[in-house]
């Protein structure tokens, strides 16, 4: 640390994206992205021409995925503010709505990010224990004093609360802001888009990074009522007008039109989930109800980070946990159908469990 630091930021411990490994043996299931490539519309949709205006700055309001995340959803386009992935609107929000408390609630197992934002803007934050069950539970977020946070599915667990359930927290909170980072809503959740006509205070934040297969891209959106999108558009003009670059504007704009590969990849993703939980179980995993695009297992016979590095040792990435009430647990991203078949395997030979080969 050098000496010219500010020193409020001495503890801040950074989001560490999980490990990268440059080699096609790996199958690399510890990062949530998507197994699948962008849509064809996105590979149509960048030409020659767009490449050479990269000489230009972008369109500050990125009009053309502002109007495509719009007719999508039937929504008008001032209820939308996009940004450099969802994080970007994550931190924008954390900045911008705060009561004069500065109070801040999310669960207490959930995306690291939560806890970072805080420290980096001095929120007085309250991490909510989950259930026993590892659930989220609604009634602990009703009638607070402050901004509300809520991974829906959550992470690292992949449990959703329903849309209702959600309604609950908001109805009952109509002095603070509900945010709902929805980021893996699209693999079986229930999203809450339908419910911002209702409320003035609710946010709800969504990527292209799972479901629209954009994660390099870096795009995200958040939908609310006009005057919360101008509250965030502000800041966002403040930081930086430019935050989404040419080349990921029109590739949003296209993937967002392509329904009917939207739909394929997500299907494919959930049924792989369902077919890989019932293999595990059956191996002796516990697997939660994922209705995310990875899934939260743990065996009884070793701790999460021993499968994790035994798993890594057959050149197989997850993500294992060190807080005490997870450390059983390892988080499996959903892959191609084949790289989960190999996630098998991996997993039996772990196990001593001999393949039986089927007679023909």
């Amino acid at each position: 640390m050098s000496r010219f630091f500010n020193e409020r930021y001495e503890g801040l411990k950074p989001y560490m994206p999980e490990e990268e490994i440059q080699s096609k043996k790996v199958i690399k299931l510890n990062t949530n992205e998507s197994p699948y490539p962008a849509s064809p519309f996105v590979y149509r949709s960048i030409d020659p021409f767009e490449v050479d205006s990269l000489r230009m700055y972008a369109d500050k309001d990125a009009n053309k995925l502002v109007k495509a995340i719009a007719d999508n959803f039937g929504i008008n386009e001032n209820q939308i503010a996009v940004g450099n992935g969802s994080n970007e609107i994550l931190a924008f929000s954390f900045m911008a709505f705060q009561n004069r408390e500065k109070k801040f609630f999310f669960p207490a197992i959930s995306y690291e990010a939560y806890s970072i934002y805080s420290h980096i803007f001095k929120i007085n934050k309250t991490e909510i224990p989950l259930a026993e069950d590892l659930s989220i539970r609604p009634e602990d977020y009703f009638n607070l004093d402050g901004v509300i946070v809520i991974a829906n599915p959550n992470t690292p667990t992949g449990m959703a609360l329903t849309a209702s359930e959600i309604e609950q927290i908001v109805r009952t909170n109509r002095d603070n802001l509900v945010i709902v980072d929805e980021a893996y809503i699209d693999f079986g959740g229930e999203s809450c888009i339908p419910l911002v006509e209702k409320f003035d205070n609710l946010l709800v934040i969504q990527t292209f990074s799972k479901s629209r297969n954009l994660a390099g891209a870096r795009v995200g959106f958040a939908v609310a009522n006009p005057e919360l999108i101008a509250d965030l558009n502000r800041v966002k003009i403040a930081f930086n007008p430019y935050n989404i670059n040419r080349l990921s504007i029109i590739a949003g704009a296209a993937a967002m039109k392509d329904k009917d590969y939207f739909k394929k990849c997500t299907n494919e993703v959930k049924k792989t989930r369902e077919r890989f939980s019932k293999e595990m179980s059956d191996l002796g995993f516990t697997v939660l109800d994922s209705k995310a695009n990875f899934v939260f297992a743990r065996n009884t016979a070793m701790q999460g980070n021993e499968y994790a590095k035994a798993l890594r040792e057959k050149n197989i990435l997850v993500k294992s946990y060190d807080d005490p009430q997870i450390k059983d647990y390892v988080r499996i991203t959903i892959g191609t159908s084949e790289q989960m078949d190999a996630m098998i395997k991996a997993t039996k030979n772990i196990l001593g469990i001999e393949e039986t080969n089927m007679p023909s």
